[in-house]
């Protein structure tokens, strides 16, 4: 189901949990990582969606969460030829998502990366609010940023605690705050109780 732009309806979820560090997940296989997220079917709404999304991804009923809030609009990102399957070039452009932000009401141990068949993520862990960017595929770091800096005034009431991202995509980490968040983000085992 594409809009009339190429774009696939879709929703994101940044759970985050009692000390507002939020849920990060290694893609299977693969070394990069990201929140849960998934398309909208037909005759869903972006809750309804959400909710699925978190039960197949990561195992959460809505008895887990509660909703803290969701992005105002869709935001958008175009995803490069190479990554477009064969079938849907020329129609396909990307993906535009509703972002919820999450709180976690349940456990760690509610948190289960095998739910359903086809596991999406190998590894997860609790991380800062501000995740580091460069964990995240280049052509979702847009997203990802306008998602958290608007995500982030729900949680944090300082104004300094919600500039950090912004300061920092608009300059640049410097290369050793990277260089530590990257090997903090390096998987050793499956995050806890997965």
């Amino acid at each position: 189901m594409l809009d009339r732009e190429g774009f696939r309806p879709n929703v994101g979820i940044i759970l985050a949990n009692a000390r507002n560090e939020v849920f990060w997940g290694k893609r299977i296989r693969e070394h990069s990582w990201q929140f849960p997220q998934g398309g909208i079917k037909h005759g869903e709404t972006p809750e309804q969606a959400m909710y699925r999304e978190l039960r197949e991804e990561i195992g959460l009923a809505p008895d887990h969460v509660r909703i803290v809030g969701r992005t105002r609009d869709w935001l958008r990102y175009e995803v490069p030829d190479q990554w477009i399957r064969r079938e849907w070039r020329g129609s396909y452009r990307g993906q535009k998502q509703i972002w919820f932000l999450l709180r976690l009401v349940g456990r760690d141990s509610d948190i289960s990366l095998r739910a359903t068949d086809h596991p999406e993520f190998d590894a997860w862990r609790w991380h800062d609010y501000w995740v580091p960017l460069d964990a995240v595929i280049e052509f979702k770091r847009e997203v990802y940023s306008q998602a958290l800096n608007e995500l982030s005034r729900l949680l944090f009431r300082k104004s300094d605690q919600t500039r950090f991202l912004r300061q920092h995509t608009r300059q640049g980490a410097k290369s050793s705050a990277n260089s530590e968040l990257q090997a903090d983000l390096q998987p050793s085992a499956p995050g806890p109780a997965s």
